[in-house]
């Protein structure tokens, strides 16, 4: 009864000023340090607010840069005292704080005022979490080497050799049986204003071309920051840390503004396979390189509306299955379940990538004996996606295998009939394991269909390079 007495004689004092030294004066028993507010909301313009602060001595106030306490002290009593904010010039909302001490006792009220275009979170086709989306998705394909086509400094959709991407290619794909696409995307090289990294209009509006082929066929899609020069990707460095992150900040506060409108069927990856060289990593590497997923994850939340809810994914230090199970850690985040995790899946090595003369041409245990690495074979597969249900799915994190697939040996002369059965051994069972792990598999396609190349569609017609392929990668998620 005394503490809502004492709330009632404050409101008394704020709503009817004239008497404020009747108030400031009153002896009637109060704790030492009272606020009648803890909270005060602003909207995007310059503003004031007023409340009551009661203490039985001396205090005063400290608070954020752009909050103004009038008075900034008082002595014992009960005194109004207003808060003033000035126009928040930025996009996103700024939330601070302004502290009253009184001896050894403080109080804080927190201020938050919104950001001059900030959009109120919206749920709306954002209903399902992590979870949910992740069983969704039945398999997913990379279009590879296009839209992440770059130098350092430079980029165009086609320097690598593909096509421009059109929405019959897409089609296409959505045909064969994938109902997601992973996009792997550059920024660097569209940069119009290295100061502020202001993407060119004009390249957000062509990735958002490309989205929307996949969004028209009820795809889900993933587009990420790829190795883009390799600014982000190769720098997990305490010497880098505050310019990557200063970077990564306002590419993705941009990126994620551009699509804010997209419904659950849009994700957004903040990284791909960050590393500095390919040995263990150091603390300093891990602590960077999870620092570059929580710097993604507060940007694209700060842009509000359906962003304040989208589903995010996020990388293991390069990717990697054992390295995510000793080194990987969640970013915070200021809603519940939408984050993803990110592994990629090349064992074994010679098989899938290397392209010298050392390479194997085939794999599994039915070729054992035969032109088959010493390891990467299927228990190991096994044993590989086994920990990630284990240690992630299992404990409520969904996770994707962003990249797998092997190299195909076009160019063989001598046991290239072993090779084709091998490679499409490989695509099924690999599909097939991280299925049953409780993993979504997305193929990776570099597009070309050649020697050595990963390709299985024209990129040109949409037309099916290698349908062998493709049927053992679309019958391999079938019950």
């Amino acid at each position: 009864m005394k503490n809502n007495m004492l709330y009632i004689q404050l409101l008394f004092c704020l709503f009817f000023p004239t008497l404020m030294s009747s108030c400031s004066n009153d002896e009637t028993e109060a704790t030492d340090l009272t606020i009648v507010a803890k909270t005060l909301e602003f909207a995007p313009e310059a503003g004031t607010k007023a409340f009551l602060i009661r203490a039985n001595s001396g205090w005063n106030v400290t608070a954020a840069p752009w909050v103004k306490v009038s008075p900034g002290k008082g002595g014992a009593g009960t005194l109004k005292v207003e808060v003033s904010v000035t126009e928040n010039t930025a996009n996103e909302r700024r939330e601070g704080i302004a502290v009253f001490s009184s001896g050894n006792l403080t109080d804080t009220i927190t201020i938050i005022q919104e950001g001059k275009n900030y959009v109120p979170s919206d749920n709306q086709g954002m209903v399902s979490d992590a979870a949910v989306l992740v069983s969704k998705m039945n398999i997913g394909w990379n279009l590879g080497n296009s839209l992440e086509a770059c130098s350092a400094t430079s980029a165009s959709e086609t320097m690598w050799g593909n096509p421009k991407t059109d929405k019959k290619l897409i089609d296409a794909i959505k045909a064969a049986g994938f109902n997601a696409i992973r996009i792997p995307c550059a920024w660097n090289g569209y940069i119009e204003d290295q100061e502020t990294y202001k993407i060119k209009d004009s390249w957000l509006a062509r990735v958002k071309e490309v989205v929307d082929y996949c969004i028209d066929n009820e795809m889900y899609v993933v587009l990420n920051i790829h190795w883009d020069g390799g600014w982000l990707e190769e720098n997990p460095t305490y010497a880098k840390q505050e310019s990557v992150n200063k970077k990564q900040k306002a590419l993705w506060k941009q990126i994620a503004t551009h699509f804010i409108e997209y419904n659950e069927h849009l994700l957004f990856a903040g990284t791909n396979e960050v590393h500095a060289g390919y040995s263990d990593p150091t603390n300093e590497n891990i602590e960077v390189q999870l620092s570059y997923n929580q710097t993604f994850v507060d940007a694209v939340r700060s842009t509000g509306g359906k962003n304040a809810f989208r589903n995010l994914v996020v990388q293991s230090y390069n990717t990697n299955i054992d390295q995510a199970v000793q080194y990987f850690k969640l970013p915070k985040d200021n809603v519940v379940n939408r984050l993803i995790l990110e592994v990629h899946y090349y064992d074994p090595y010679d098989f899938t990538l290397q392209t010298t003369a050392e390479f194997k041409t085939q794999w599994g245990r039915k070729f054992s004996g035969g032109d088959v690495s010493s390891f990467g074979q299927e228990n190991w597969a096994d044993e590989k996606f086994g920990k990630m249900k284990t240690n992630f799915v299992d404990k409520g994190i969904p996770v994707i295998l962003g990249e797998y697939g092997p190299t195909f040996r076009a160019a063989l002369t001598e046991g290239k009939t072993e090779h084709i059965e091998s490679r499409n051994n490989y695509l099924s069972y690999i599909t097939k394991t991280a299925k049953a792990n409780g993993i979504v598999p997305f193929y990776w396609d570099n597009g070309a269909t050649g020697n050595n190349g990963s390709g299985i569609f024209n990129r040109s017609t949409g037309a099916q390079a290698y349908p062998d392929a493709v049927q053992a990668l679309i019958e391999a998620t079938q019950p």
